[in-house]
């Protein structure tokens, strides 16, 4: 059967309408009360309404996959919709042929794996396992947000350490930090940053934790494992497996192309598995993602011609930036983190306005700097034109004179 990403699409309806937005809430109500509105008056009101992004945009603010999951995964999700009444653990690959196939790729048990509904269930259920007001979050900032947002859902406390000067978690400080801590978040590439530590450099921060602090929890989140071309750095899982309360997260939204379809999973030490596995949802996966998860882990081909394709627009978009004299970070992921001299609110509002999504603000590095994520080679030649526009002097000194920013190029 002759199958494209075209032909799968077209078995959905395009014009089905999305369920409406929620209304935000009124951040000021609890600080003026006179302020608020009746609960007549405020049901009555429609919510504001979301700035319009023209559907033709190029998306390059949410580091997702341009190409979406390769050949393989496409033909076994279609197959999978013979199993679209069954729940997950009656389909076939099923839930339990899903963590077995993870077990198998890293040569580990299948108890030492616990899948989810994508990597974000994952760092959500650890934060809730390990912390407390008395145990709290260890971060960095800017890094990547869902811990630190399910600390405050849950009423735990947050340290937050800033990234060094090149972008890279600073892990003396957090390490010093990490005593009494109930979980270190550990995102490594980090996001946004784009940077990278090595093995070593994880093995001595994860061992002296142990040592310092040994009743603290160890997240490494390897979203983007698949991009790395660092020499230096490998894969974290055989330290999950050596410590207890240490655990690697993966993802199949980035490299493999899967981000709409919901599949992560964790790899540590059994007994920390089991306190996982009793928060996760009943049914986290469907039975479409399962089967394009399974294919997709067996067919290493696609990901190296992945992380070919994604190095050679990373080298183009990096050397793009340090012509004109804009400082990347070093990036190992599939997006850039800039420093354009200018507030990235600004940036992103220029871009938005010639078509081109990128990345929100990181405080605290929000006044300079910006995240770009990279789409295929023509894509980025269309939005380097884009972004020389932006950054012309012309355009940073009149952007410059409006907000009060220096608008200053910081070479390399």
């Amino acid at each position: 059967m002759s199958l494209s990403r075209r032909s799968f699409l077209s078995a959905f309806d395009p014009e089905a309408a999305p369920f409406p937005a929620a209304a935000p809430r009124d951040p000021e109500a609890a600080q003026a009360p006179a302020r608020v509105k009746t609960a007549a008056a405020a049901a009555a009101a429609p919510p504001p309404a979301p700035p319009a992004i023209d559907p033709n945009s190029l998306r390059l603010d949410k580091n997702e996959n341009p190409l979406g999951p390769g050949p393989a995964a496409m033909e076994a999700m279609t197959k999978g919709f013979d199993y679209a009444g069954r729940y997950p653990t009656n389909a076939k690959p099923n839930t339990s042929e899903l963590r077995d196939t993870i077990a198998r790729k890293f040569g580990v048990r299948p108890e030492n794996v616990v899948v989810a509904n994508g990597s974000g269930e994952l760092l959500r259920i650890a934060t809730r396992v390990y912390t407390s007001p008395s145990r709290h979050l260890l971060t960095a900032s800017p890094t990547f947000a869902s811990p630190e947002e399910m600390a405050g859902q849950v009423g735990s406390s947050v340290k937050k350490i800033l990234v060094d000067k090149e972008g890279k978690l600073d892990l003396d400080k957090m390490a010093a930090a990490a005593r009494w801590a109930g979980l270190v978040f550990f995102c490594n590439p980090n996001n946004p940053t784009a940077t990278v530590h090595s093995f070593k450099t994880v093995a001595d921060f994860v061992g002296r934790i142990r040592r310092e602090s040994p009743q603290t929890a160890i997240l490494i989140d390897e979203a983007y494992h698949d991009y790395v071309e660092d020499p230096n750095y490998s894969t974290a899982v055989a330290l999950a497996l050596e410590h207890p309360d240490v655990l690697v997260t993966r993802t199949l939204s980035k490299a493999y192309g899967m981000a709409g379809m919901r599949v992560g999973y964790a790899i540590a030490q059994a007994k920390t598995i089991e306190g996982l596995e009793r928060w996760v949802m009943t049914f986290t996966t469907n039975s479409m993602a399962q089967a394009a998860a399974v294919a997709s882990l067996k067919d290493q081909g696609h990901i190296d011609r992945e992380r070919a394709r994604n190095t050679e627009v990373r080298k183009y978009v990096t050397r793009f930036f340090n012509e004109l004299g804009f400082k990347t970070t070093d990036s190992q992921g599939n997006f850039v983190f800039v420093d354009i001299g200018i507030p990235s609110r600004e940036f992103k509002e220029a871009c938005a306005k010639q078509s081109v999504i990128v990345g929100r603000e990181f405080p605290p590095l929000e006044k300079t700097w910006a995240r770009i994520s990279l789409g295929t080679m023509e894509e980025m030649k269309k939005a380097t034109e884009v972004f020389a526009k932006v950054l012309s002097p012309e355009e940073l000194g009149a952007s410059s004179r409006k907000s009060g920013a220096v608008a200053k190029p910081v070479s390399k």
